[in-house]
This record gives structure tokens, C-alpha cells and sequence, in this order.
């Protein structure tokens, strides 16, 4: 089964393909076809036929070709299996299997409805937590509680999420418990993730954008030595509580020390994984939208809508904050050609930020809500929400 794994590999390599490049060329991160060759997760379904052209095999051959991949991901499934029964011999490989699962629940998250992993989410910080308490001191324990936290994070992401971005006191719970265990380990990228997802709740859940901005810079200020990418992140979001604040000025000097941040990131990065080639983009057109530039928004928006490729949740985002920007600046014709492609996009993940900007869209609209094509919309928006 080794061999079969390798040809997919060779496969791959035979046709000038890095696992970068291949990532960029199906919209993926280069993690993600990292972890397909190893064994560790497997393409979904709709990634599957691009997949297939680009190694110029057919659907039966891939096929083959992931079922050898999933052979060998069976038997590491039976060595978590035996450290469950057996706490006190868990190892690093274990370790590093359960880190595998973990990182595709997260490469999961923006693609699929976060209600269907939040189950699998919780049972993997429980199993996690289990061997960890069990684990023998010393680094193998470490790298359990790191991963702890991390899926402590998750899970206040996916419920946060689920909920459509209402129940702050038990996504900020989790939070709590990945601090807690990345400040006792000294993980400042770890600790520094926690504090921008707190960010998130008091930013874009319960409007105290004062205190989204100070755990903003909280977040840079952690992860300035660790990590250039989450740095960049932390400030890209410091930027947006100005944007809300109406501080035009401190927003554009955030945003440029993002860009310089973020630029000098790469795969070295304690956070890389965490930072895509859109952030900047998504960040900046919501800041211009909410400082009222409309059209320097649009521009950033559009560019970015374009360039995004298997982030539907974040997708979602951008392209309600389009029809924003359209809306705002009185084009009816486009803003309702993009609210239907952000129906479109919420219909396979109802992301629970996506949803909120598109009602926030389907508000604005009501000044047209006489004219056919804004009613058709809207019975969309509508259906969208009774099939959920």
C-alpha cells in the first residue's frame, strides 16, 4: 500500500507539480495536499474531479489511488485506538496522528456546515484532553496539551459559528481554555490565536469594538516575536475595530503595518497555516466599506471574490460585503447579481458570518422591495433559511 501511496505522489511529480502548486491550482492549502498523500484526510467530493484532470487520471484511477491512501490512515486510526485503552503509552506518533485529524476538521470548516463537525470537533478535544492527563511527562505531553488548545479554539469557533455568531459566552469559554493551557506551555502563536478569536466575538458579536481592538493588539503584541502571519492578522482586525470607531487615520496605519507583516510571512511561520493570500484583501475592502469609501472597497472586494477558491465561508463574507458596497452606492443591478452569488455560496455551509452580512444586505434593500428581481432575492434568502 506504501508503493500506491508513493505513485500518487510520483503521479503528481511526473507532471511538474509541487504540492504548492498543485494547492494553489485547486484552491486548497498546501497542507491539505500534504495531508491527502500521507493518508491523513481525503479530498471532498467536489475537489475530486478537478483533481482528477489536473493528474490527468481518470475517476477510477484517483479513486484507487485514495482508497491505498485510506488503507494506511485505517491503521493509524487503530493506534490512537490502542492509546486510548492504554493512556500511559501514548507516543509521538499518536501525537501526531491525532494532529493530523485535527488539521483536517480545520481545513473541513470552510467548506462544510460547521453544525456537521461540531460533534466530531468535540470528541477530538475530549480524546485529546484524555490522553493528555494520561500522557508521561515531558515533551510527548506537551505536544498533546498544544494540541488541546488548538482544539479547544475549534470548538469555540464551530459553536460560535453554529450558532450564528450569538452564543459568546460559550465560544469565549473555549477560548479561555486555550489560553489557559498556551500560557502554562509558553505557546505564544497558540495563545496569540485564542486572543483574536476573543477578538472576533467582542468585533463582530457583541459590537464592543473598543475591546475588540484592545485584544487586537493584545493578540499582535503575544505573537510579534513568534509569528509574522498572526501578527499581520491581529493588526488587519485592529484595523477593522478603527474602521469601526471611525478612526480613518490609526485604521490606514494598521492596515499598512498588516501588509508589512504579512509580507514578510512564509512556511516557516509558527501561524502560516493560519493566513491566506485573501486576508488582506477581505480585511481592507470591509474596512474601506465601513469608513464609507465605497469604491476603494469595491475595488479590494472584487479582487478578492475572484481570487477566492474552496473558502465558501469566508467567500460568503466577502461577497455580502460587496453587495454592500453596490448597495451603497445606488447599483441595484449589481449588488443583486452578487447577493444571489453569496445565496449560492451559503446554501452547501451557512456560515454563520455570511448569513448575518447577507440579512444585514436584505435590510438595505428594502428601499427596492417593490421591484421584481429584489423579491426574488429575497423569497431566495428566505428559502435558504427555512431548508436550514
Amino acid at each position: 500500500m506504501a508503493v500506491k501511496r508513493n505513485e500518487l505522489v510520483r503521479r503528481r511529480r511526473a507532471l511538474g507539480f509541487t504540492q504548492e502548486s498543485l494547492a494553489e491550482q485547486l484552491g486548497v492549502e498546501r497542507s491539505t495536499v500534504r495531508r491527502w498523500e500521507a493518508g491523513g484526510s481525503s479530498p471532498l467530493p467536489f475537489i475530486r474531479p478537478r483533481l482528477a484532470g489536473l493528474l490527468r487520471v481518470g475517476a477510477e484511477e484517483l479513486e484507487d489511488l485514495l482508497t491505498a491512501v485510506s488503507s494506511t490512515a485505517f491503521r493509524r486510526t487503530e493506534r490512537v485506538s490502542y492509546a486510548l485503552r492504554h493512556p500511559s503509552g501514548v507516543d509521538l506518533i499518536v501525537a501526531a496522528e491525532l494532529r493530523s485529524e485535527m488539521e483536517n476538521l480545520t481545513d473541513r470548516y470552510d467548506v462544510e456546515p460547521s453544525a456537521t463537525l461540531l460533534a466530531e470537533a468535540a470528541q477530538q478535544l475530549d480524546k485529546t484532553a484524555f490522553l493528555a492527563d494520561g500522557a508521561p511527562v515531558g515533551r510527548v505531553q506537551r505536544e498533546l496539551r498544544a494540541l488541546q488548545a488548538d482544539a479547544a479554539t475549534l470548538m469555540g469557533q464551530l459553536i460560535w459559528d453554529v450558532s450564528q455568531r450569538r452564543d459568546h459566552t460559550s465560544a469565549r469559554a473555549y477560548y479561555a481554555q486555550s489560553l489557559e493551557l498556551a500560557r502554562h506551555l509558553r505557546h505564544h502563536a497558540t495563545e496569540g490565536h485564542a486572543l483574536l478569536r476573543t477578538c472576533y466575538v467582542a468585533l463582530y458579536g457583541a459590537n464592543d469594538h473598543r475591546q475588540g481592538l484592545e485584544l487586537a493588539l493584545q493578540a499582535a503584541r503575544v505573537a510579534r516575536k513568534t509569528s509574522h502571519a498572526l501578527t499581520g492578522l491581529a493588526l488587519l482586525h485592529a484595523a477593522e475595530a478603527h474602521a469601526f470607531l471611525g478612526e480613518a487615520s490609526q485604521c490606514e496605519r494598521a492596515l499598512l503595518g498588516a501588509e508589512r507583516r504579512l509580507e514578510r510571512s512564509d512556511g516557516t511561520d509558527a501561524a502560516h497555516e493560519l493566513f491566506t493570500p485573501t486576508h488582506f484583501g477581505r480585511l481592507a475592502g470591509s474596512c474601506y466599506l465601513t469608513l464609507g469609501k465605497f469604491d476603494k472597497a469595491q475595488q479590494f472586494l472584487q479582487d478578492t471574490a475572484a481570487c477566492m477558491q474552496g473558502r465558501r465561508k469566508s467567500r460568503a463574507i466577502v461577497l455580502g460585503n460587496l453587495v454592500l458596497a453596490a448597495i451603497r452606492r445606488g447599483d441595484l443591478e449589481a449588488a443583486l447579481v452578487v447577493f444571489n452569488d453569496a445565496i449560492d455560496e451559503l446554501r452547501g455551509t451557512r456560515g454563520g458570518g455570511g448569513m448575518n452580512i447577507v440579512f444585514r444586505a436584505a435590510r438595505e434593500l428594502r428601499p427596492w422591495r417593490a421591484e421584481n428581481a429584489v423579491q426574488e432575492a429575497q423569497d431566495r434568502l428566505m428559502a435558504l433559511m427555512e431548508a436550514a
